[in-house]
């Protein structure tokens, strides 16, 4: 066995997305869900940081990109934590309207991208089910393989922000064993809750520098000088 090629991507007869996902859900949208514990930390900053950056590259093209988190014990109704809302104030993204949530099993089924903080949350999302493994990676693991995929292989955001999108994880899916961490840590991201406000700016950007190359990857768009 061979492994596939660095940069392997999507060729252009399958570019064109199916009607409906597996689960009858309309295929005009992609969903990423970003999962953590509580969903008062980590999984807070990772879901606005992508939505502020998605803005960014693309204002209201990037619609069809739908972005949501939840947390395997997740504080149903609670606030974000306070060092939380800081540290995305300070990336200039919108703290308001957050409410924590609890994984469920809907939340799962719905999702085309789970990005978790750390490897036992992702082994949690895929012991669920509902054909979860092939979309399912921890953030930094995910970062990696999309380090490997030559952008070029991707469908043009011509065809569409959906569509590269599902292109993007199909082609890091394949790539997932051949290219593998260094060590198990470089795939998670540790926990802020109760820590000091330095801690969360350090772990803030921690999540800043593994978002910025998925979310050009996905919209095709560098970060703005």
């Amino acid at each position: 066995m061979t492994a596939p090629d660095t940069g392997r991507g999507i060729g252009i007869g399958q570019w064109t997305a199916e009607e409906t996902t597996t689960f009858g859900f309309p295929r005009d949208s992609f969903r990423i869900l970003h999962v953590s514990t509580g969903n008062v930390c980590r999984s807070p900053i990772t879901e606005r940081l992508t939505r502020h950056f998605v803005s960014e590259r693309l204002g209201v093209l990037g619609g069809g990109l739908i972005v949501e988190s939840a947390g395997t014990w997740g504080h149903e109704g609670a606030p974000m934590e306070p060092h939380a809302e800081t540290v995305l104030a300070e990336f200039g993204a919108d703290t308001s309207g957050f409410t924590g949530r609890e994984l469920h099993d809907e939340h799962v089924i719905r999702a085309d991208l789970v990005l978790t903080a750390t490897r036992d949350h992702r082994a949690q999302v895929i012991s669920m089910g509902h054909s979860a493994g092939l979309r399912t990676f921890t953030l930094k693991e995910f970062t990696r393989l999309v380090n490997a995929i030559d952008p070029a292989t991707l469908p043009p955001l011509e065809e569409g922000v959906v569509a590269r999108a599902r292109a993007l994880v199909r082609a890091a899916a394949a790539l997932r064993g051949w290219l593998l961490a260094p060590n198990a840590e470089a795939d998670e991201v540790l926990d802020p809750y109760g820590a000091p406000l330095t801690f969360f700016r350090s772990i803030g950007e921690e999540i800043h520098q593994a978002l910025d190359p998925v979310v050009t990857a996905l919209t095709g768009v560098p970060a703005p000088a």
